[in-house]
């Protein structure tokens, strides 16, 4: 029998085994904060704790530094984008990494008694996580993926600017800041001009995004905005089965039963991008295309409320574009009725 020594967490977690070296391996799980100016990485199960700073310099430091450990799973937090830097280069170097929901962390340091929260308690967190949970590896995107996901983002925010000027125009009385506001306005539009070109000339540049998007934009109902955002944000698009592409998104419905109660279905979770872009697509198709069509007047005369409707409608959509892009196939009425 191997003979294992006692260690206790110096956070008040449960005790660890380790065993002697040379009989056993252990996995070794780490966890990084990343912060605007700081990167603080918590290694499992041996406790250690260290920093580098959130700069070129520092992510190739920590880099080196994780390959001499050899992780089973290194676990960020998604920020914003902060972390992609650090997550392309553990990728690159070939390091296991995910990136996962901050919330999702954040109650899984609640369900285990660690309320306090600062940087460091942060990446201890994200250790432990990884630990206990071991999220799925998923792929990185490829440089022309996220060079399409940066382009597609520019472009919801110059549509965002634009909805904004237009509401303060409606709102303005002064014919001074009017003037101000529409030549602001013609600005932000040439720009959003501009970068649909630029988005429309990415995606001609690349064969493989060009056959999917072809595909894409052959269904009643998904126009160019969505056929982008669904390349850019859902890479995993066809390489999955129905199940995991609804839930992956966040708009399969989930159980809420106890005992003898059944309670209301609903969604939750997911990428809010990509439901965004499924909801228009959804108003657009429950007019023009025939399956979803027919399943938003069948679900309407059993008495569903709209936005249910519309839900099932969007995961239908998706369920349907998967298929094809799995298949290579454009869009063909009567496709996947049930």
């Amino acid at each position: 029998m191997v003979d294992r020594a006692q260690s206790s967490d110096p956070q008040g977690g449960a005790a660890l085994e380790r065993l002697p070296i040379g009989q056993e391996v252990m996995p070794v799980f780490v966890g990084v904060d990343v912060s605007k100016a700081r990167l603080d990485v918590a290694v499992r199960p041996t406790g250690e704790v260290f920093s580098e700073h959130h700069s070129p310099e520092g992510i190739a430091q920590l880099v080196q530094r994780l390959q001499g450990l050899a992780p089973s799973l290194v676990i960020l937090e998604a920020t914003g984008g902060l972390e992609q830097p650090l997550a392309i280069a553990l990728a690159e170097h070939g390091l296991p990494v995910a990136v996962v929901n901050a919330r999702q962390v954040r109650d899984f340091a609640r369900a285990t008694g660690r309320l306090a929260k600062t940087d460091k308690l942060d990446a201890m967190a994200l250790a432990l996580f990884a630990e206990a949970v071991r999220p799925q590896l998923r792929p990185l995107p490829d440089a022309e993926h996220r060079a399409l996901a940066a382009l597609v983002a520019r472009r919801r925010q110059l549509v965002e600017m634009i909805v904004a000027e237009r509401n303060r125009q409606q709102a303005n009385r002064d014919p001074a800041v009017a003037a101000d506001i529409r030549a602001h306005l013609a600005f932000l539009e040439g720009r959003r001009a501009q970068m649909d070109r630029e988005l429309m000339q990415a995606v001609v540049a690349n064969s493989a995004l060009k056959i999917r998007f072809d595909l894409l934009v052959s269904t009643p109902g998904v126009g160019t905005v969505v056929a982008l955002t669904l390349l850019s944000e859902l890479p995993e698009l066809g390489r999955l089965n129905r199940r995991q592409i609804a839930a992956l998104v966040g708009v399969a419905p989930l159980n809420r039963d106890s005992g003898q109660w059944r309670g209301y279905r609903g969604t939750w979770g997911g990428r809010a991008r990509v439901r965004q872009a499924l909801y228009m697509a959804a108003v657009v198709a429950v007019r023009w295309n025939p399956v979803v069509h027919r399943l938003y007047q069948r679900l309407r005369a059993a008495g569903k409320p709209v936005k249910v409707a519309l839900v099932a409608c969007m995961r239908k959509i998706l369920v349907i574009l998967n298929a094809m892009v799995h298949a290579g196939t454009c869009w063909r009425p009567g496709m996947l009725e049930a």
